[in-house]
């Protein structure tokens, strides 16, 4: 496949899923994972608090002896919580959680992703702290085209395996990319011309960016999802509500051997 599936020359790139982040990390300097509902939700949570989150793709026996192998609790299934393996992948049954240093959190989409990534700098970004990664990012450089960010829409899966995209990623990406694009733009000064040091958004960054900035009511448009009357049906509207609680966390989460932590 040719440079056009990359996005090359963009500063800026957005792409959906698994395939779409294998695609663009051996291209660009830093990887934004964005998985709403729940892995960086979780992440954010979690790193807030202190702990040290590995992501890992399976949730299985070789989770156990993962999670064993770095002397880390492993996080089980939202309805598999007992009182002594009280972590999930639930960003409000983690707040409610004895406090642990280190913590495998599995999950079929946005962990995946992460632990897969390659040798690019990866950051999880969610709605509770884009505003804060996409600061972030810029403060670091990228986003210029000799230093390019990819953001990937994590999506959910169909009963098949396929990808389903899912809103909440994309609004969860669009804010990323839109605060990055921001920081850039006041980095450069007001005096300086528009186009000076602003990133090179790609048209599907524009797109996301812009989808994010046309709903005017983010968190009612969580909770009315697809991917959010799910779990208020399922009993976890309060992961829902965790999930939007806009901007409240300013912890940058970034892979640092093998685990989440806050960016310096």
């Amino acid at each position: 496949m040719g440079d056009w599936f990359r996005q090359a020359g963009h500063g800026v790139r957005f792409e959906w899923g698994p395939a779409g982040a294998e695609r663009l990390a051996a291209d660009v300097a830093c990887l934004v994972v964005v998985d709403v509902l729940s892995f960086t939700t979780a992440v954010s949570v979690a790193v807030e608090a202190g702990t040290r989150v590995f992501p890992y793709r399976w949730r299985d026996e070789s989770a156990v002896g993962y999670a064993a192998g770095l002397g880390a609790d492993l996080a089980v299934g939202r309805r598999a919580v007992t009182a002594s393996s009280p972590w999930t992948l639930s960003p409000a049954a983690l707040r409610r959680a004895p406090f642990t240093p280190r913590l495998v959190l599995p999950s079929p989409n946005g962990s995946a992703i992460a632990a897969s990534a390659g040798d690019s700098a990866v950051v999880a970004a969610s709605l509770r702290n884009a505003t804060a990664v996409g600061r972030w990012l810029a403060a670091q450089g990228y986003g210029r085209p000799a230093r390019p960010v990819g953001v990937i829409a994590s999506g959910e899966r169909w009963p098949d395996g396929s990808l389903r995209p899912a809103l909440e990623d994309l609004l969860g990406a669009g804010a990323v990319i839109a605060a990055l694009r921001d920081g850039r733009s006041a980095a450069a000064g007001p005096g300086a011309p528009s186009h000076s040091d602003a990133p090179a958004l790609s048209p599907e960054a524009t797109a996301a960016a812009a989808a994010h900035a046309a709903t005017a009511d983010v968190g009612a448009a969580l909770a009315a999802c697809s991917s959010g009357r799910e779990l208020v049906e399922g009993g976890f509207a309060e992961d829902v509500a965790v999930a939007a609680e806009l901007d409240a966390c300013a912890v940058v989460p970034l892979l640092t051997e093998g685990a989440f932590a806050p960016a310096e």
